[in-house]
């Protein structure tokens, strides 16, 4: 068997935010190269069977949980029932997020609060829910989400980018704290992609997207998969708190 079909070989991968987008891409990755999968979703129950299909095909049938990742019942029961079932999570991706594409003179208290709770409370619920058993197993990979829009923005809207700084900034003092332990955290910044926030900017923006990166296009969610597979894999064993950009050459 080729190398790389193995890379994640009986890992045991939770995936927040997996029906659609990069999301699925990872978990199709995740699944080709041999884990074991778990995601979850909040809203389309018609994309999360298309990505439940595409993930059995891929090599493992998933568990599928909906429910919001700001809600702290929601995330308890999904990290207790994948435990029940597999005894263990070796990998959790904290990928879940939501954008709006709104100037900042015109955000409304609840649009800063709704994409605070997802993309910053999110990760944080769902790690301190797996870190116990990867505490008690020394052992561990949490790998957070987050945009090129933290550290370079090109135009990206305010609370999408704070948000992304506190991920950031989550990251960096989890990984410190859990070190100990032998559990590794780290952030996979993506520039735009060929799906998520770039399908909701205007296209003058995605056009000075390219124009500003090296490589002049976009990168595609499988292209960032593959990373997010070295990044959990037993491959790497030695890098965490670390921030890895993949936005083609800002």
């Amino acid at each position: 068997m080729h190398e790389t079909s193995v890379a994640l070989a009986d890992k045991r991968c939770l995936i927040t935010g997996g029906s659609r987008g990069l999301g699925l891409a990872l978990g199709v990755a995740f699944a080709e190269n041999g884990a074991r999968v778990a995601f979850t979703y909040s809203t389309s129950d018609i994309d999360a069977e298309v990505a439940r299909e595409r993930i059995t095909a891929a090599g493992t049938a998933p568990l599928v949980f909906k429910g919001s990742v700001a809600d702290a019942a929601h995330v308890h029961a999904t990290v207790a029932d994948v435990l029940e079932r597999w005894q263990g999570i070796d990998v959790l991706v904290n990928n879940a997020a939501i954008h709006q594409v709104l100037p900042l003179a015109l955000l409304e208290e609840d649009d800063w609060d709704a994409v605070m709770a997802v993309n910053v409370k999110g990760p944080f619920l769902f790690s301190r829910a797996v870190l116990k058993g990867m505490i008690r197993a020394r052992s561990g990979h949490i790998l957070n989400v987050g945009s090129f829009a933290e550290g370079r923005i090109v135009d990206a809207p305010i609370h999408y980018a704070a948000s992304k700084s506190a991920l950031r900034g989550l990251t960096e003092a989890m990984a410190r704290e859990v070190g100990r332990y032998g559990i590794q955290v780290n952030l996979l910044a993506p520039g735009l992609l060929d799906v998520g926030l770039a399908q909701a900017l205007p296209l003058r923006q995605v056009d000075e997207y390219r124009r500003h990166s090296a490589l002049g296009r976009l990168a595609t969610a499988a292209e960032v998969a593959r990373t997010a597979v070295f990044l959990v894999s037993d491959r790497n064993r030695f890098m965490s708190g670390a921030k890895v950009v993949l936005d083609g050459g800002l």
